[in-house]
């Protein structure tokens, strides 16, 4: 036993801290013997009762050695009763008992029965000694009196005194004021646990006496020894009582430890997950009695599918042995009747098996044992359909496995939301996005989850994969019945086309490694793409004709008939969009086919050109019937320079697609054509009829003396030419070579119809306004036309008409056939008459010049341009002068005289 000297060391400040409860349990021992002797109570009297401490066994066991001890001075202590019922300081007889007695054959500090050495006996004691632990034990041992009747104590009842005084100081000294500092709430909770506890163990009972362990001979050379003993023990008290951690561990954030856990959790799923399920397996032993029918089927309805398995294979065998033995006594209705139940158990198994692969992706979780008992019992199944002489079975288990796994894809898919087309108008666009969606999910949950469930034989990747793409292909078959929209056509084209077997959906990352082995097309019907594009093409060609319809309406609405002038655009070109809504149409049509196929551009841009191939015809006729009542024929001219430019323009962008639909094209281009043509002519028509009735004056006695006429004349022409100037290339050229042609020829032909004719030398005026108004015709269309050739006629004619000697005319007439060969006698007859030579043997001369000057350009072969034709077109009136002109030359001559 160690000594008082030893024991005080273990209270050293750093060395036993962590004893502290030690100290707490014996105190609160010691503490509670001795107000039970005193007569009172505590507040948790029964559980005192249950539970002694360590100094309390220790005079219990003294007091009884004491009293059989022949040494004792008083053995009964009748002295010592008084003295225990009264307050004072006076030593309880018990421990006056000790000074009479031998010493104790055990170690009260640490013996197996002591508290100390089992704090889980009594928690509730150790934390309520802690409140009144200071005014218990306030004063040392020393201080206190011992009893009259001891007076006299041996030494060794002294010596055990001691050791026993220095034990509970040094046990008391071991605590720091941590423990007295430890909160109110962690007291109450472990209380609550011990009286817990102690009420579990309320039927247990103490025995009194107890056998103390064998006292070791020699005590521990180490002081330190009992310290590291006690250090130990109180470690262990706390580490039970989750009392180590310290302010840091208290304070540790929620936050951390879930994120601990749940990392811990998933490392636990992905352990789980890598544990791959092998190929072969072993057979549990076949019960050799079955169960009945029914318990049989409510093992499968309660999905118990291994038993129920095992003891359908044991129904099964037992049959075959009845059938086999084919016994006088067995009745064949029995069999019959079992073989019937058998088939009805089977289907019932199978059906079972279905519904759970069925469910199976589509639950949150699913035991994993549970489909790995579904995957033996096909297996198993398909090795007895193997064997000869089967009994019972519905057989191919393997493809009603894969047909749930199809039914259970199928009903995912209708799981998708699918709004009505009246609903959203983006009804196909969100489903479709939303299909993917749900695809992608399923098919990691397969990886994740449902592959590492089956062995690998079932393919469970692959055949899932197999099934959706049969499944999504009858799911999109069902969709196309429902499309009309164009936009929806394109929808679907581009999700089967360019997003299915995209990174989006099939070739999705997170789907590989598994993916990269597996075919990522639809299993569509034979044409069922081809099908969908004509539908697409058609329905691009209605949505053409419906815009374009659409487009007269809104210029008959917003130019015709409010009769807005046209706007122009940044070149001064009068303009109107109608070309680039066209454009905009085709260019769209083309470009979303584009990101579909290739091949579907070529085909959808064809649909469109020969849709707009009728459009010309119909524009002009809306156009014509809307703008009858417009009186204004400036507006008119307007508005058809307008749609020139604008058919103009619509052709140019529609050359760009003469590669790809080179006949449609085509076609267009001559409705284009044909069409402006049309404009143009009915522009011109326009202005012939604007200035006919000018023209008609010109070349009289009023046009001689008045320029009112030909004023007007030319301010119409000049208005024209200058609208023409807000016309595109290269309409605009041909227009106002036609008007400079028609503006020549009308002019010219007034000579030719035989109106007036120049006497009394009034051919010189004629000629001098003649040519000043000729000079201003050309200088008008000098910049704008390319019928140059047409400017020296004015010139000729003003020359002959102006010609003072009659004889000199005929030199006029060389330049005048090499310009326009195309002259005749009539026309030429026609001029002399205006200038006055009606008759004469001149005027004979003239016309018989001209024909050998036409002879002569004909001989040497230069006969003229025929797109140079200007008196051709021109009708000569014939007067009886002109019937002279065909008499011969010869007929004038007068004889010799």
């Amino acid at each position: 036993m160690a000594s008082g000297d030893q024991m005080a060391e273990i209270g050293e400040p750093g060395d036993m801290e962590e004893v502290n409860e030690a100290q707490g349990l014996e105190d609160g021992s010691s503490l509670k013997s001795t107000m039970e002797r005193n007569g009172k109570t505590q507040p948790d009297g029964p559980v005192k009762e249950k539970k002694l401490g360590m100094m309390k066994q220790f005079r219990e066991s003294m007091k009884r050695v004491g009293e059989r001890s022949p040494l004792a001075s008083n053995s009964k202590g009748s002295k010592d009763r008084p003295y225990s019922d009264q307050g004072g300081d006076s030593i309880d007889p018990e421990v006056t008992s000790l000074t009479h007695q031998l010493p104790p054959t055990h170690s009260p500090s640490l013996s197996a029965g002591s508290p100390v050495a089992s704090p889980l006996k009594s928690p509730g004691e150790f934390f309520q000694r802690k409140e009144g632990e200071e005014s218990a034990e306030d004063s040392p041992p020393s201080q206190k009196k011992h009893s009259r009747t001891h007076s006299d104590p041996s030494t060794i009842g002294d010596s055990l005194l001691k050791k026993g005084a220095s034990i509970r100081r040094s046990l008391r000294l071991v605590g720091n004021k941590k423990d007295k500092t430890l909160k109110q709430e962690t007291l109450q909770s472990v209380t609550e646990i011990t009286v817990e506890e102690k009420r579990e163990k309320k039927k247990e009972e103490i025995n009194e006496s107890y056998i103390l362990p064998e006292i070791p001979l020699i005590p521990p050379s180490d002081p330190s020894t009992i310290g590291d003993s006690l250090l130990k023990k109180g470690a262990s008290i706390r580490r039970s009582f989750r009392l180590v951690g310290n302010k840091k561990d208290k304070t540790l954030k929620q936050e951390q430890l879930q994120s601990v856990t749940e990392i811990t959790v998933e490392e636990k799923r992905a352990g789980e997950e890598s544990v791959e399920i092998k190929e072969s397996y072993i057979l549990p032993e076949i019960p050799l009695t079955p169960l009945s029918v029914m318990q049989i089927n409510e093992l499968i309805k309660t999905e118990v599918l291994e038993e129920a398995h095992l003891n359908l294979l044991s129904l099964c065998q037992e049959f075959q042995r009845e059938r086999d033995e084919c016994r006088e006594e067995a009745s064949p209705m029995e069999l019959a009747k079992k073989e019937k139940d058998l088939s009805i158990l089977y289907r019932a198994m199978q059906e079972k098996v279905k519904e759970i692969v069925r469910n199976s992706n589509s639950l949150p979780s699913l035991n994993k044992e549970l489909l790995m008992h579904v995957a033996r019992v096909i297996q198993e199944e398909e090795k007895r359909e193997a064997e000869p002489g089967g009994v019972v079975g519905l057989g191919d288990w393997r493809g009603a496995w894969r047909e749930a796994v199809s039914e259970g894809v199928e009903a995912t898919l209708k799981r998708v939301p699918l709004d009505r087309p009246e609903q959203n108008a983006s009804w196909l666009a969100i489903h479709l996005g939303l299909l993917g969606k749900a695809i992608v999910e399923d098919l990691e949950k397969v990886k994740r989850e449902l592959q590492g469930s089956y062995p690998p034989s079932f393919n469970v990747f692959s055949t899932y994969m197999s099934c959706y793409h049969g499944a999504v292909s009858q799911h999109l078959n069902t969709l196309q019945q429902q499309v009309t929209d164009l936009k929806d056509y394109y929808a679907l084209l581009d999700w089967i086309i360019n997003r299915y077997e995209s990174e989006k959906i099939m070739s999705s990352p997170s789907l590989r490694p598994e993916m990269e082995a597996e075919k990522t097309g639809l299993s569509l019907e034979e044409g069922f793409l081809d099908q969908l594009k004509g539908k697409y093409c058609m329905r691009a060609k209605e949505d053409m004709r419906a815009s374009l319809d659409k487009i007269l309406e809104l210029e008959n609405e917003d130019i015709w008939i409010k009769k807005q002038a046209p706007e122009t655009d940044d070149e001064h070109f009068l303009n109107s969009d109608i070309h680039m809504d066209i454009w905009t149409n085709v260019k769209s049509n083309a470009v979303n086919s584009k990101r579909i196929d290739v091949n579907l551009e070529m085909r959808v841009v064809c649909s469109c050109l020969e849709e707009l191939q009728q459009f010309p015809k119909r524009f002009e006729t809306k156009l014509t019937y809307c703008c009858n009542s417009v009186e204004n024929p400036s507006l008119w001219a307007d508005y058809q320079i307008t749609y020139i430019n604008s058919f103009t323009a619509l052709m140019e962008h529609m050359e760009g697609y003469r590669e790809s639909c080179p006949t449609q094209v085509d076609h267009l281009s001559r409705e284009v054509d044909g069409l402006v043509h049309r404009l143009v002519q009915s522009l011109e028509d326009q202005f012939k009829n604007d200035v006919r009735p000018y023209l008609r004056r010109m070349m009289t006695r009023k046009w001689l003396s008045t320029d009112e006429d030909f004023q007007q004349l030319y301010s119409r022409t000049e208005k024209l030419t200058h609208r023409c100037s807000q016309m595109r290339p290269p309409y605009v050229q041909t227009f106002l070579s036609c008007l400079h042609y028609y503006v020549v020829k009308e002019y010219v032909s007034q000579l030719m119809k035989n109106n007036y004719s120049c006497k009394n030398r009034k051919h010189d005026k004629a000629a001098t306004k003649m040519r000043a108004q000729w000079n201003k015709l050309k200088d008008l269309f000098e910049e704008m036309t390319t019928h140059d050739w047409l400017h020296p006629v004015g010139d000729h004619l003003s020359n002959i008409i102006g010609e003072t000697n009659k004889r000199d005319i005929k030199n006029h007439l060389e330049l005048l056939v090499a310009d326009y060969p195309d002259i005749s006698k009539k026309h030429l007859s026609a001029v002399l008459y205006f200038r006055g030579l009606m008759r004469g043997r001149e005027r004979q001369v003239i016309l018989q010049r001209l024909t050998e000057l036409k002879r002569e350009l004909g001989t040497a072969g230069n006969i003229g341009d025929n797109r140079r034709a200007l008196f051709s077109d021109m009708q000569v009136t014939v007067t009886n002068t002109d019937r002279l002109a065909d008499i011969p030359f010869f007929c004038f001559l007068l004889p010799d005289s």
